[in-house]
């Protein structure tokens, strides 16, 4: 081999190794850019919240789909009430509230949680949860529905699908940063299950299902004082420690900003002569205290 061909060989080497660590250099510079740009992503949402409703990758057959697969793994924690006068009326209010709501072409169901606590929830699919606790405190059918409708705005703004978006981002950045591997997929999951990623949302979210829920109350014939009425007992409770409304404090916005909001949205709306209660809840209400022992045996 002549001197010329050593050097064309050396050459071709140092080319070979300056563009493979050129490649890595790329592959690792794209890694952080995409990583930065992902958190980013995640807190510009957390801030803007409702700005970013469009941000929904699955399908609404999807969303069923896991609801349902969702709705029986919670269920195994839950202890549900079958009581059927509790859950007559509270299935009648719901729907009523559904009517009138912009996503009403889904199913939802609602199902009372034996619980004294002062919480409801809903997860994507249309499935809403009200503690007994919580139908205990409500004083009138407007302050009950207004946490009902609360929940079901939820599920109307697609919040938990939204939620699962960003999950699947972070594990889709993940997969490109670290590389497949068996387990990345499990911690994703468990992280979802953890961090309660269906039924925890952000500011923006809680915000805007107050405004939704305040539309569709207004719009079913409720009156929305109801939710003001509501807030203002749970801002009373703030201040203790052992509050009952501790669960549902801890995953919302300050209830006097709450407050504020559900007032502006409310002298918004259009002048409207609401319905007045009728027998029904107070009926409700009587057999809830006769049976509230028995109910929560059930």
């Amino acid at each position: 081999m002549t001197m010329f061909h050593c050097i064309l060989l050396e050459r071709k080497s140092t080319l070979t190794k300056t563009y493979l660590i050129m490649i890595s250099q790329f592959k690792a510079l794209t890694s952080r850019y995409l990583f930065l740009f992902i958190c980013l992503f995640l807190n510009s949402c957390s801030q803007v919240g409702s700005q970013f409703s469009g941000i929904n990758m699955y399908s609404t057959r999807e969303e069923l789909e896991l609801g349902y697969q969702y709705s029986i793994e919670l269920e195994k924690q839950l202890s549900i009430n079958y009581d059927s006068l509790l859950n007559q009326y509270i299935n009648s209010l719901g729907q009523r509230l559904v009517k009138s709501s912009n996503r009403n072409n889904i199913p939802y169901t609602f199902k009372i949680v034996n619980d004294r606590s002062i919480n409801a929830f809903a997860i994507p699919g249309g499935y809403c949860y009200i503690n007994l606790g919580l139908i205990d405190l409500a004083e009138s059918e407007a302050e009950l529905a207004s946490v009902i409708s609360h929940e079901i705005a939820h599920v109307v703004g697609e919040h938990g699908m939204e939620n699962m978006t960003k999950q699947q981002i972070i594990g889709f950045a993940g997969a490109m940063i670290l590389g497949a591997r068996p387990t990345f997929t499990e911690e994703i999951i468990s992280s979802i299950i953890q961090r309660g990623v269906l039924t925890n949302f952000s500011r923006g979210a809680e915000l805007e299902a107050d405004r939704l829920g305040i539309q569709q109350m207004h719009a079913a014939g409720i009156d929305p004082i109801g939710f003001e009425s509501f807030l203002k007992k749970m801002r009373d409770q703030e201040k203790g420690e052992s509050s009952q409304f501790s669960k549902m404090l801890s995953t919302h916005p300050p209830t006097s900003l709450r407050i504020k909001k559900s007032i502006e949205t409310r002298t918004s709306l259009s002048r409207k002569k609401y319905d007045a209660d009728d027998e029904s809840f107070l009926n409700m209400k009587q057999h809830l205290n006769r049976n509230y022992k028995k109910s929560n045996r059930n």
